[in-house]
């Protein structure tokens, strides 16, 4: 699985994301600092979005960018909004209804800064697909 931040204000919730998926046994990569003010950095870093299993994205201010990753990629994005940012984001609030909001049907969204849950639900897909794969799955 991969794990997507716009902007290294998100980096704790995405650290929280990470551990919480490591502990279920998701093997994870991490792309920081990728946010839609600068698309050309999410584009350089599509690979590890397009082998995913599943991806996290943390994103404050707008939260639009779980809608752009959703687009690019055949797996659920789990949003992660958080309360970081400046002007009107009324403490992550405004991220999390564009993120309930989100065009790309492969989108779901958790709560506020709840980079547990976000890497808990991750790191359950990313684990039991990858069972899946090498036939040590069950029902």
């Amino acid at each position: 699985m991969t794990i997507v931040t716009a902007g290294t204000s998100d980096l704790p919730v995405a650290e929280e994301a990470r551990e919480t998926a490591v502990w279920t046994g998701a093997e994870v990569e991490m792309v920081c600092d990728v946010g839609v003010a600068g698309p050309h950095r999410l584009a350089a870093n599509l690979p590890p979005l397009e082998r995913a299993d599943a991806v996290v994205v943390v994103a404050g201010m707008e939260g639009a960018l779980p809608s752009v990753v959703g687009g690019y990629v055949a797996c659920p994005v789990i949003a992660v909004p958080t309360s970081v940012g400046y002007g009107a984001s009324f403490g992550g609030v405004a991220a999390l209804l564009a993120m309930l909001n989100s065009c790309a049907s492969n989108v779901s969204v958790v709560n506020i800064d709840a980079g547990f849950k976000g890497g808990y639900v991750a790191g359950l897909i990313a684990k039991n697909t990858a069972k899946g794969r090498t036939g040590q799955g069950g029902a």
